[in-house]
């Protein structure tokens, strides 16, 4: 099977071009064209504006033999672990040919993919760099030892033909298709989006209702559970509140160095109330079929979190140490016991075995704060300098969950933290 992976948001003569190229090859050498179109959330984690069926359509007019999905990936993973994830799919379903569109060659991509198939890296592909998803399919492809052959076809003018420049040109005309998008998509692209907007079926939204009240209501804790959110970026949102209007919260994750990407990610998790327990177990599921490169486990992550605690080096050159030297850490806590401050009154209705939701106070201090007996109690974490890094760092990881649960200590109580 050729193999084509793609929002396609709409299809427009870009997409057409690249189908007809793959059905050349597949007619050669007796294959059939498959696309795997992205379902639920965009790879850029958005709502589609166009939805999955109307897309499915939109390929299958252009003569393609079948429609396939990607599922519940783009509004959990960044694009270093899903890509692995997708590729996998595809090759375990009979794709043999992967063909998609670049302005550079093949031999480029190449070149430019040695640098991370050889670290094993694939998280912060260079954003100069051209066509770096492209880079990244074939790195992990070659990283993971598939037998997927690769075919680039040249691509058309990104500035006229861009998925996202014929939505807005949609959406600034009142939702009627302008002159110049009828130039850019096929016919029957035309005919089904046109379909779609006297159904109302076209642009797909968030949920922002629920979203304001999410970011309205929930404790410091709460939203430290939700992934991708760290705690710099909690103590903005709350800080922020009250949240009415999309740019307020774009605005937000502004304030707290977070790009476009990373942003719709955040709002998307916020959006389906994704947790970091959810995060971590899909991603463990994965490395339990050697999908996930080693550098990005769940364990790694932590490892690397204990080194660049226990360093000496500002946390940045140990951070690139740690990956270029690919040094092993054996002895990472994954739990960690934390004094209280507790009043007498906190401590005389405080009892063993209580659940403590973690967060990162407004003051960058490391927190809990847990019901008893209908009160609830907050207080500050009393611990070592190297574990209140170490815990800021697994923290602010985006998907490694923490949890902790009240013990009796020999002088009243500590907080027994569990890591992952």
């Amino acid at each position: 099977m050729i193999g084509i992976s793609a929002d396609f948001d709409p299809v427009h003569k870009g997409h057409e071009k690249l189908i007809k190229e793959a059905q050349k090859i597949a007619n050669k050498e007796d294959k059939k064209v498959v696309v795997y179109l992205n379902k639920g959330y965009s790879a850029n984690h958005a709502p589609f504006f166009v939805d999955f069926e109307a897309r499915r359509d939109m390929v299958l007019a252009l003569g393609v033999d079948e429609v396939k999905s990607f599922e519940g990936l783009h509004h959990r993973l960044v694009l270093s672990y899903s890509v692995p994830i997708r590729l996998k799919q595809m090759i375990d379903e009979g794709v043999t040919d992967y063909i998609t569109s670049a302005s550079i060659s093949l031999d480029e991509i190449k070149s430019k993919a040695q640098k991370f198939i050889d670290e094993g890296n694939f998280v912060g592909m260079p954003k100069h760099y051209t066509n770096r998803n492209e880079i990244r399919w074939y790195a992990l492809n070659e990283f993971l030892g598939s037998k997927l052959k690769f075919h680039i076809v040249e691509e058309l003018d990104k500035s006229k033909y861009s998925g996202r420049l014929i939505r807005q040109s949609i959406i600034d005309n009142g939702m009627v298709i302008p002159s110049n998008v009828y130039k850019l998509v096929p016919k029957t692209t035309c005919e089904i989006l046109e379909r779609e907007i006297a159904l109302g079926n076209v642009p797909g939204k968030r949920n922002w209702d629920e979203i304001y009240k999410r970011m309205n209501t929930y404790s410091r804790g709460n939203l430290e559970k939700i992934a991708y959110l760290n705690g710099k970026t909690i103590n903005e949102i709350i800080k922020r509140r009250v949240y009415r209007d999309p740019e307020s919260i774009w605005a937000v994750f502004r304030r707290s160095e977070y790009g476009p990407v990373m942003t719709r990610l955040a709002i998307s998790t916020i959006e389906e109330e994704v947790t970091k327990r959810e995060v971590m177990d899909l991603m463990k599921s994965y490395e339990s079929e050697g999908v996930i490169p080693d550098n990005q486990k769940v364990q790694r992550v932590i490892d690397r979190a204990w080194y660049v605690a226990n360093s000496t080096l500002p946390a940045k050159e140990a951070n690139e140490k740690f990956r270029s030297e690919n040094i092993v850490v054996s002895d990472a806590p994954l739990t960690i016991e934390a004094g209280l401050n507790l009043t007498k009154f906190e401590s005389k209705i405080t009892k063993e075995g209580i659940a403590t939701d973690l967060y990162v106070d407004k003051n960058g201090r490391i927190s809990v704060q847990f019901k008893s007996e209908g009160k609830k109690i907050k207080t500050n974490l009393r611990l070592p300098a190297q574990e209140v890094t170490y815990l800021r760092y697994i923290m602010d990881s985006h998907f490694i969950p923490v949890e902790g649960m009240i013990k009796q200590a020999k002088k009243g109580f500590k907080v027994k933290v569990t890591v992952g």
